[in-house]
């Protein structure tokens, strides 16, 4: 386990935080898209958490919810706590993709956590790739993850869908779950790589969604894979 120091907080939701960790011992192994970590807070405990980003030299990115009483302690962590780390764990997911493939990012509720470095590679080698588009649902507005950076997404010529399964007040987006974005895709399914992320019935339904869209390479997450539905 190697100690890293908490160096910023931003509040993603009213119970989602990103830390951003900066090393105090030997940094951990590069972090592949995909993979995840375990966080532990002393005196209270330990958790695996996806990494959503690299921070500076050797630093890390991790998107917390408050689930539970580890969860909690690390959501509120502020800078200057420090927290003890293991990884990498998972497979990951491979990258980069075929050349000249369209990309399909499908991410329910927190999987877009561990999505989002994939978005990153996409953005940053946008010329090798046809079609991006990512895929975001959540249960209301207030849910979504990330959401100040759909902009710079889109910036990058990435076609950002979001919906929520329950609208509030202003909101004038789409209403649904995340699978019923998959009709609006462009682009040749057969050429097509998709990353999936999310809970188990959700990549359920996903994949099954993909494959009757003919979409060949389904990389469904790492982290906790479901069983593909039969093609």
């Amino acid at each position: 386990m190697r100690r890293y120091r908490v160096i910023d907080r931003i509040d993603e939701t009213a119970d989602t935080a990103t830390l951003a960790l900066e090393p105090v011992d030997e940094p951990l192994p590069v972090f592949r898209p995909g993979q995840f970590a375990t966080l532990y807070a002393s005196g209270v405990g330990e958790v695996p958490i996806a990494v959503s980003g690299r921070h500076g030299t050797g630093g890390l990115l991790h998107t917390v919810r408050a689930a539970g009483a580890t969860g909690a302690v690390l959501r509120a962590a502020g800078p200057g706590r420090v927290l003890g780390v293991r990884g990498p764990f998972g497979r990951g997911w491979v990258l980069p993709a075929p050349w000249d493939a369209d990309l399909v990012i499908v991410a329910g509720g927190l999987g877009l956590a561990p999505l989002r470095p994939v978005v990153g590679h996409a953005a940053a080698h946008r010329a090798r790739y046809g079609r991006v588009a990512v895929l975001i649902g959540a249960r209301t507005p207030e849910d979504l993850v990330f959401a100040d950076e759909y902009d710079q997404w889109r910036a990058e010529r990435i076609d950002v869908l979001t919906t929520v399964e329950r609208a509030g007040a202003g909101w004038t987006g789409r209403v649904g779950v995340v699978t019923d974005l998959l009709p609006l895709l462009r682009g040749d399914p057969a050429r097509t790589v998709a990353f999936v992320c999310g809970p188990g019935a959700m990549m359920r339904r996903a994949a099954r969604g993909l494959v009757d869209r003919g979409v060949a390479e389904r990389w469904v997450s790492p982290l906790l894979p479901p069983p593909l539905p039969p093609a």
